[in-house]
């Protein structure tokens, strides 16, 4: 058992390494290539605080395991607005710019929406609820969409252009490989650990996902808000949470159900499911309460009260 807690600890600190080389790597290579360092830091980097997500999920859609799969997304984009957007808004009051308030929050509704009615085919007749893979691409599909707009955006100057390192080629393939080395190494010891440990507390698979996989596999959009909320810098407090959230939905549940077809339960996941699309109507609510464009500290302590009442109950439910 506790061999499991270290293993597992290990795999959290293998993605979050892996996926910091892999990024780091990547631009640089972007940049080899004479792409836009723009558009690199709207592909390679903003998905790069999602890459242990993706990678929990791949393994997890190899190993046909749907709650590792379903639970680890749905309590990631919870975790991402309710605790890590909360902590941000207690160290200082998160303000968001137009466009954020009017597009991009209303697409994390949107898309958290497409989830639910994908998933849900008995709505539909269906005996059972399936992320076909057919499904997979219509989420895929979406995600061009996203990055198509972030590009047109980044024409106007609301996204700041990264500043990504020139490196020598040979450090550019290091960095990718060990990127890509830690990232799977993570994934495999964090899915085997949190199984394990799941059957040692007689605690069901998607428990654990929606807890310690979902929170481990955030720490790199916990660190990334934190730090920017301590410097006031409230673009990419919620920036990092909002993209985030997209790429797991889009891009994460999208390629998992295109490797293997996701089956859902609706006596099991629909209740997240509704807390999923709340958390995200939350976050576009406090636009408008206290002070307009922002997440005052009142709203922060709300949102992790909210979390904390939404863990507590499944797992005494479980």
């Amino acid at each position: 058992m506790i061999l499991s807690i270290v293993f597992l600890i290990l795999g959290f600190i293998f993605l979050v390494k892996g996926a910091d080389f892999f990024v780091t790597g990547a631009s640089s290579f972007g940049v080899k290539l004479k792409i836009p360092q723009i558009v690199i830091g709207l592909t390679v980097v903003a998905f790069g605080t999602s890459l242990p997500e993706l990678f929990i999920n791949v393994i997890g859609s190899i190993a046909k395991n749907n709650d590792i799969v379903l639970g680890n997304i749905v309590g990631s984009n919870i975790f991402n607005i309710l605790m890590i957007l909360g902590v941000s808004a207690l160290i200082y009051p998160i303000t968001a710019k137009k466009n954020t308030v009017w597009k991009e929050i209303p697409f994390v509704i949107l898309v958290s929406i497409i989830l639910f009615v994908l998933s849900n085919d008995i709505l539909f007749g269906e005996k059972e609820g399936v992320i076909s893979r057919g499904d997979g691409l219509i989420l895929i599909i979406f995600m061009g969409y996203f990055l198509f707009y972030l590009y047109k955006l980044s024409k106007t100057g609301e996204i700041e252009e990264e500043t990504i390192k020139d490196m020598p080629i040979i450090k550019i393939l290091l960095f990718i490989i060990i990127g890509i080395i830690g990232l799977v190494i993570g994934g495999n010891l964090v899915v085997e650990s949190a199984v394990k440990i799941a059957k040692f507390f007689h605690l069901s698979d998607k428990i654990i996902a929606l807890t310690i996989i979902s929170i481990g596999t955030g720490l790199p959009e916990l660190v990334t808000s934190v730090v920017a909320a301590s410097k006031k810098n409230s673009s990419i407090a919620l920036g990092n949470i909002v993209g985030s959230n997209i790429f797991n939905i889009l891009l994460v549940i999208g390629v998992s159900s295109i490797i293997y077809p996701v089956k859902y339960s609706m006596e099991i996941y629909m209740f997240d499911y509704i807390i999923l699309i709340v958390s995200s109507l939350i976050l576009f609510v406090t636009m408008f309460l206290f002070k307009k464009s922002t997440i005052t500290r009142v709203e922060g302590l709300m949102m992790i009260l909210i979390y904390l009442v939404y863990i507590g109950y499944n797992v005494i439910k479980q």
